[in-house]
This record gives structure tokens, sequence and C-alpha cells, in this order.
């Protein structure tokens, strides 16, 4: 029988077997919530449970009976970022107080995606508040609204990371079998590593940003974390796919495949050629984490990888986060605008007043960001936004990761950690991180395969190689019982 750290076709398996209904299964995963998120461990990583969730499973277990499986999500529980809208009893927050009582009016499109594979989208997980885009200290993990999410791994030691940071330790404590995270820049990777999951920031495109709260349009993607590069494939090519109120996805047409298993391939590393990010990033990284990554690159060797030290270009730019604050405030303006009439924050500025009116409790880092996003016209025409916007996909692309891939005919780069997210971000292309091994302390370490536009299919084959040739993720002890 299968446990709360099973993969997806293992649950199908057992489901289309008879040994466990979707209903059994869901109720497994609220028992765990009930035990490790708000008692006992207190992982903090939930914001909201479905109601309607053991209803879904009962409809699904029927239909199930009935017609059979409509494919590997089928009654499978999942968790979503709570900044992803559906228009349900739930609400949709970025963990802001502000929000607490807001409603979306549709669905966002992927959750139109999941719900149509038949996911039992079991609740929302908690963020650093509006996705790390309202103070610049901030901690990881960290919201008005939810309070603050735990690493599994060290609770209350071990930095949880972040935005999507509720996704990231919900999965890691087995509280669901897979999760929907978030990125702008490192949101998704980052608590990826930090609790020893596989996570994949997809090229901004591929996954609809419609329903999203956004941050930044050029940049923001939705993306799956799991437990392992198997299951974050089958949900990317559930999330997947183009949505005709997002310009973005018109980039992919052509370009999703129907299963992204297809590329799961055991040898996959050999005649891999891979570029090295050594310099500036792992002189970032303590001794373990240099020996850690080190080992990384001989298991990359050992499975029949070349493995190239390269520079990039873009590691002399100097890079700004000013396009995310000329971008917020049109993109915010733009999501408020969707919510019922009735609710009464319209603006950027509306939610600054209201923040700024209950201070004590919603602005405990302050509003920074949201300051200087205001201070914009939000038309997007000031020339710092235009020369810093072209600068960044000039230096990320151009000179950045195209330029080393093409120098050295590579297939991608690797980074440890997910300290190289930030190019991969601004140049809206894809990376996937994968556990890596553990500090002495227990502390998870992982790497980051990163490539140019759509090379999702190339990404999953290295990384699923890389995760075969060493399966080192573990459960967390914490949860693990």
């Amino acid at each position: 029988m299968p446990n709360h750290e099973s993969s997806i076709l293992q649950w199908q398996e057992a489901l289309e077997r008879g040994e466990v209904t979707s209903r059994e299964l869901t109720i497994s995963f609220l028992r765990r919530i009930s035990q490790y998120d708000k008692q006992g461990v207190t992982i903090n990583a939930i914001s909201e449970i479905n109601p309607d969730a053991l209803h879904i499973a009962d409809a699904l277990d029927r239909e199930r009976a009935t017609s059979g499986s409509r494919g590997p999500l089928h009654g499978i529980p999942v968790l979503i970022k709570d900044n992803i809208a559906t228009k349900d009893s739930m609400h949709t927050t970025a963990g802001s107080l502000a929000l607490a009582d807001s409603y979306a009016s549709h669905d966002a499109f992927l959750v139109t995606r999941l719900r149509e594979a038949g996911a039992v989208i079991l609740g929302k997980t908690n963020l650093t508040e509006w996705a790390n885009f309202i103070s610049d200290r901030m901690p990881n993990g960290y919201s008005s609204r939810g309070g603050q999410v735990l690493n599994p791994y060290g609770p209350g030691s071990f930095d949880v990371g972040g935005s999507s940071s509720g996704s990231g330790a919900a999965i890691a404590a087995g509280f669901a079998v897979v999760a929907v995270g978030t990125e702008t820049s490192g949101s998704i990777l980052n608590p990826s590593v930090r609790n020893s999951l596989v996570g994949i920031k997809p090229t901004v495109g591929l996954i609809s940003r419609n329903g999203i709260i956004p941050i930044a349009t050029s940049q923001d993607t939705a993306g799956p974390m799991t437990r392992t590069v198997e299951d974050a494939a089958i949900l990317l090519g559930v999330l997947a796919g183009v949505d005709e109120q997002d310009p973005a996805t018109g980039r992919s047409t052509g370009l999703v495949p129907d299963d992204y298993r297809q590329f799961l391939d055991r040898d996959g590393l050999q005649g891999a050629r891979i570029g090295i990010a050594r310099s500036p990033y792992l002189e970032q990284c303590d001794n373990e984490e240099k020996e850690l990554f080190e080992a990384a690159v001989t298991h990359l060797q050992q499975a029949g990888a070349t493995v190239v030290d390269v520079a990039l270009p873009a590691d002399r730019a100097h890079w700004a986060h000013r396009v995310l604050v000329y971008e917020f405030k049109s993109g915010l303006n733009a999501y408020l605008k969707t919510l019922d009439p009735s609710f009464p924050l319209r603006t950027l500025r509306d939610v600054m007043k209201w923040n700024a009116e209950h201070a004590q409790q919603a602005l405990r880092y302050g509003q920074a960001l949201f300051e200087q996003a205001e201070q914009t016209s939000g038309t997007l025409t000031e020339a710092e936004y235009l020369n810093q916007r072209l600068y960044d996909l000039e230096m990320s692309q151009t000179k950045g990761i195209d330029a080393a891939l093409s120098e050295h005919g590579l297939d991608c780069l690797l980074f440890p950690r997910s300290d190289g997210a930030r190019i991969a971000a601004k140049a809206g292309y894809p990376s996937v991180c994968v556990p890596s091994g553990y500090t002495s302390d227990g502390r998870p370490f992982g790497v980051m395969f990163t490539g140019t536009a759509f090379s999702e299919p190339t990404l999953i084959r290295l990384a699923y190689a890389f995760e075969q040739a060493t399966l080192l993720r573990k459960p967390p002890a914490a949860t693990t019982r």
C-alpha cells in the first residue's frame, strides 16, 4: 500500500486496483495536515482547505467506477499556492490581510486544467506575502494572513525559502501528492531546493499566467513542486497549454508535448554536454555545499556527461529589480479590477491605504516595494523601464544563457542550489532543480539545470537521469511517522 511519500503513478495504480479510493486518499492527507500543520511541528504551510475536497473526491471515485480514469491526476490531491485564483469557496489572497475576504471571479487557467484532469484541489498554501513583493526585508515564508511557514527539515532553524514556501514545505511534509508554485525570480526553485524537492520553473508562456496575482508580466509563471522528476513531468504536462486569454502562451503553440514523461530517460546523461557555472555561484556556498556540488558534478560525469567550466558574460551584468517595480502596478491594478465590484480595494493605492490603516497587523515589515511601484506611471512608458527591460533581455539571453550554450555546444548549464535563478528569470527561460544531498546538520542541498527557451524536454531528461543515478532525496524526520 502506498504512503504519503508515494508518487502519482503509485497512487494511481492503487486506485485502479481498488486498494484505496480518492476519498480515502484525500482523508489521509487531511489527517497529516491536522497532525503536523497547525499543531505538533506546526509547519504552517496550509492557508486554506477546500471544503469541497471530499465531495470532489467522491465524484471522481464514482466517475472512475462508471467510465474509467481521465488520466494520471484523476483523484490525486493537489495543493496550489494562495496567489492562484479559484472560483469556489476558497479565498485568493497572496497571503495579504488586505485580500483576506476576497474571492476570485474565475478559475485561473491552470486550475481549469487541473480540474479537467481530475485532480482534487485539496487547498491553498501559505507563501511569502505578495510573492515576496511588498517589502525588501520580509523573511521567506512569512505572510500577514498566514504567519510563518517552517521548513520540515529543520523547523525554526532552516530557511524555508520563498516565495512558494507553503507549497515547498507542504510537499516535503507529505500534505499532498504534488503542489503548484509560482515564480517571478527564484520563487519555485529556491523553496524546492531548501525543502529537498524537484521544482520546474518553465519557460514564460508555457503555462498561462491568467488568474495568478501578478508581479511582473515579463517574468511570472507557475510550475510544479514535487518529490520526483516523474511527478513534475506529469504535472507540467497538465498545467501547460495555450490560453487565448494569455498572449504569452501563443509562443508555445506547437511546442507543448502530449506527455513530458516521454523524456524520462535513465540514460539521458549519456553524451550530454553540461556547462558548470562555478563562479560566482559556488563562492556563495559553504564548504559542505561546495563538496556536495562537486560530488554532483562527478555523478554527471560517471553517468556519461561531459562537463565544461563556463563563465557567463551575464555574471558581470548590473542586475536590478526595477522592471518588477514598473510592471507590478499595472498588473495588480488589472487583477483587482477582475474581482467582484463589491470588493472595495480596486488599485495598488487602495491596498497600500488599507495596509497603513491596519499597520500593526499588516505591515510588520513595511511596504517599501509597494511604495516604489506606486510612484510609477503604471503605463510602462518610462525610459528607465524600457532601457532596463531591454538590458535584462540582452544580458540574460543574447549575452547570457544563449551565448554560453552556443559557444560551448552545451545542452544546459548547472548551478549550485538555485543561485542562477535570476538570470533564467530575466530571460524567461526554464530551470529544473533536483535534490543533491544534505549537509552534516541535515540541511537540504540541490542543483539546478538551466536551458534556453522551451528546452523543458532536455532539462527533464537530464534531471531525471541525474535523479535516478543518485536517488539522494530522503523525507524530513520531523514529519515522518
